[in-house]
């Protein structure tokens, strides 16, 4: 199927764009999956002036990198999240403002209609992102977590939702959470929820990612076929699950990652316990043909090295699906 293979910036904003074009370039990526921070887009920019658009534009073609998506994680964080002190360290300062909470939550909103309005104006069809959770510290229900309260938390996440994908709908342009920890979405059930609570509108659904759900031993190729009208991009990310006990668990421990102590840690692609084939084989079968955006974390791992091998595995391990039966000479 000849997939695009895409580098996803969000690691290596401490660099230029330029140079990190350069560097994709090197790597052996067609393309970047461009993150809305460092100096790699600006939102606000993008949805309000030509000129920049245009600079970023004639960059990626100098380069001969495409873009198939832009991706604002970091203020879909804050849209829903319980806000305190370390949101200050993900959020651009316009953002965080004075701190206050609630102030915090609309102006993240604001920047994520924003991003709507700058993936229209880069003529690209999807954002990817985070929305944050008002429930995710209930995630273990001691003291008792009553329905009520897990209720109201979905229901928080479509009341401040849902106005920003009207704008995402305007723009004609498809809002793909991350399923991951600490989101409205973490594993199939929390996605399946997630869908109901915004009426299953057809601007959000998924970016695939299986490295957020190996470790919870969530089924993560059954995600694709069940969602599979969902899935707006894919990352390509590794996790590495230990098969013998650690001291520490699932939930990490308070270790930083990198820890020898870790059950389960990010790991260059194609280096961990993802099996990266039956996931080809999935999407496949549900037709997806977008790109493949290696999103590279590996603690131990130099990044230039893990980069460029990834992006050698993943041109490996995609194949197209037959349009014929393997045994179809056989038939009269």
């Amino acid at each position: 199927m000849a997939r695009p293979v895409t580098l996803f910036t969000g690691q290596w904003a401490d660099l230029t764009l330029e140079v990190m074009l350069q560097k994709a370039r090197d790597f052996g990526y067609d393309g970047v999956e461009l993150a809305c921070w460092g100096d790699h887009m600006d939102v606000r920019e993008a949805a309000s002036n030509d000129g920049y658009v245009r600079e970023k534009k004639e960059l990626l073609e100098q380069y001969g990198m495409q873009c198939f998506a832009i991706s604002n994680h970091l203020a879909g964080q804050a849209v829903c999240d319980n806000i305190d002190a370390r949101h200050e360290a993900i959020l651009p300062p316009h953002v965080w403002g004075d701190g206050d909470p609630e102030g915090v939550r609309q102006r993240a909103a604001e920047e994520m209609i924003a991003t709507a309005e700058a993936a229209k104006a880069m003529d690209l069809t999807v954002v990817n992102g985070f929305t944050g959770s008002s429930i995710w510290h209930l995630l273990y229900s001691f003291p008792p977590v009553s329905p009520d309260q897990i209720d109201a938390g979905f229901s928080d996440f479509a009341d401040r939702w849902n106005p920003i994908l009207d704008v995402f709908q305007k723009n004609d342009v498809q809002f793909a959470l991350e399923v991951h920890p600490t989101e409205i979405a973490f594993d199939i059930a929390s996605a399946a929820r997630a869908l109901e609570a915004l009426e299953n509108r057809p601007e959000f659904g998924f970016n695939y990612d299986p490295s957020h759900l190996v470790y919870q031993n969530v089924d993560y190729v059954g995600f694709i076929r069940e969602f599979s009208d969902r899935i707006y991009h894919v990352h390509m990310k590794d996790s590495y699950l230990s098969p013998n006990p650690k001291r520490a668990g699932i939930f990490g421990g308070h270790t930083n990652f990198g820890d020898p102590d870790r059950s389960w840690d990010f790991r260059s692609v194609g280096r961990g316990s993802v099996d990266f084939e039956e996931i080809i084989r999935a999407l496949n079968d549900i037709g997806y043909d977008g790109p493949l955006s290696v999103e590279w974390e590996d603690s131990g791992m130099d990044r230039e090295h893990g980069a460029t091998e990834s992006c050698a595995f993943v041109n490996e391990i995609d194949f197209e699906p037959s349009d014929v039966a393997f045994d179809a000479a056989f038939e009269e």
